[in-house]
């Protein structure tokens, strides 16, 4: 890693964390339908594994339902199979000939606890990633005053850069894990 660069390659790299670290976020269920929580669902056409989003399009006509037209009618029945085995998502999908209804119950106290754990699981991951984005540039940096390619004063500037973009990656982390758990645990 060039010098120069350490800390905008960083920076790059820990917004990438926190754009994943979302993400994952999306598909948990919050008691509000939403068409991000079936992102995770393959579904078997025409002999072999695809995206739901390719097989059918996804709307949300009311807050408490999904709806999925298949692009091919074939295909109605694998995706209501393939959401109904995807046991993290506990939905039960009906459908009508044309379309695949989900309707998505309220969540009980109990599941709402056991999402908001998911939710701190994912945040400690995007925070390992976190890290390991730091000890990288951290490295790069020590690699290059070893080098004598930068000084003392140049390599503890460049530290004190990534630390910074470290803690407010963090801080990020930290505010949308927060507001998801609210998110969650919101009657």
């Amino acid at each position: 890693m060039d010098s120069s660069n350490v800390v905008s390659k960083t920076q790059d790299k820990l917004s990438q964390a926190i754009e994943r670290f979302e993400d994952s976020l999306k598909t948990l269920r919050t008691g509000r339908a939403s068409a991000n929580m079936l992102d995770g669902v393959k579904v078997e056409a025409y002999g072999s594994l695809m995206p739901l989003k390719q097989v059918g399009s996804i709307v949300v006509p009311e807050a408490q339902q999904i709806q999925i037209t298949p692009f091919d009618p074939s295909n109605l029945a694998a995706i209501a199979n393939a959401i109904r085995n995807d046991s993290s998502l506990g939905l039960n999908p009906t459908d009508d000939g044309r379309v695949v209804r989900i309707s998505i119950p309220p969540l009980t106290e109990e599941r709402r606890k056991e999402l908001a754990k998911q939710v701190g699981q994912k945040q400690e991951e995007s925070m390992i990633s976190i890290r390991n984005v730091r000890h990288e540039a951290l490295d790069a940096i020590d690699s290059e005053k070893k080098a004598k390619n930068i000084s003392e004063d140049e390599a503890k500037r460049l530290t004190g850069s990534v630390e910074e973009a470290m803690n407010k990656a963090r801080t990020d982390a930290e505010i949308i894990a927060k507001s998801k758990v609210t998110e969650i645990t919101t009657l």
